[in-house]
């Protein structure tokens, strides 16, 4: 059976900030069999909580040169941010459902040689391992089994909109949580479990101060629920974690993505990780 092939889809914060969350990626796809190949010349989604609000057809004509890139490569998408994952589901979509608008927008690629037919699908990195490679397949790869009580942490763009993505209940997911405990770590409840960390559409660089109260007020949930770790599926959410922790004070709960976690739990080098690029300490 040939392997999943996909176009990595790095966004901007995982290479800038947080590498090892790419390297991670790329070695946990590769031990459970997805085959993931570089997205050459790939641009920002881009970012749907900024660029969506203030100009719809720049958002959409960026983020369908993405799509193109893929198709003309002949691969689908997997990203390993939400907000990437947003951005360009999201775009994909509604070219898919709409002949004028993607009559318009490949007026707009046409200057740049580029033409986008409607082919490219876009995929999670979670949903991908959570609905093709399967829980089963994931225990089996366990090597290093984790003691761990954490604090999942989905997201925003992740499963909605609920109607077009179809992955969980929107309100009550339990898959990502379902993924954490095949590496034998503890999922524990919150409450406002599906609350934003706070730094999404924005709200991060133009208001600091609210965005802190999100993450201060999650952060809070999490320490009263039990949870010793945070684990997250999107890089942006990561950052405010991390960073968020370091400006607040009296937090020093370690963050992981989700790639993160089972590389640990694949027994994989702690030193290849980037662990040591977190503000927060990850001492596990």
């Amino acid at each position: 059976m040939a392997k999943a092939k996909y176009a990595f889809f790095l966004g901007c914060i995982a290479p800038l900030r947080y590498p090892g969350i790419e390297k991670s990626t790329r070695d946990v796809c590769a031990a459970l069999g997805i085959d993931l190949v570089d997205f050459n010349d790939a641009s920002c989604c881009p970012a749907p909580g900024v660029i969506r609000s203030f100009d719809r057809k720049t958002w959409i004509a960026a983020a369908a040169r993405n799509l193109a890139l893929a198709e003309k490569a002949g691969v689908d998408i997997l990203t390993i941010c939400n907000g990437c994952y947003g951005s360009l589901f999201d775009a994909a979509h509604e070219l898919h459902e709409d002949p004028e608008l993607l009559k318009e927008v490949n007026a707009i690629l046409a200057e740049i040689g580029l033409e986008y037919k409607g082919g490219t699908t876009v995929r999670h990195f979670a949903e991908v391992i959570y609905n093709d490679v399967g829980m089963d397949k994931v225990k089996k790869a366990i090597k290093n089994p984790l003691d761990l009580k954490v604090a999942t942490f989905y997201g925003c763009h992740f499963l909605k909109p609920s109607d077009i993505k179809k992955l969980d209940d929107p309100e009550n997911p339990t898959m990502l949580d379902k993924m954490v405990e095949a590496t034998g770590a503890s999922s524990m409840y919150r409450k406002d479990k599906m609350m934003c960390c706070g730094a999404g559409g924005g709200l991060r660089s133009e208001f600091g101060d609210y965005a802190m109260k999100f993450t201060e007020e999650n952060l809070k949930n999490m320490k009263d629920g039990g949870a010793e770790v945070i684990v997250d599926i999107c890089p942006f959410c990561h950052l405010q974690f991390d960073r968020g922790q370091q400006e607040l004070k009296g937090y020093s709960m370690p963050v992981l993505h989700l790639s993160q976690l089972y590389a640990l739990a694949m027994g994989m080098d702690k030193k290849e990780l980037g662990l040591d690029a977190h503000l927060t300490p990850v001492k596990l």
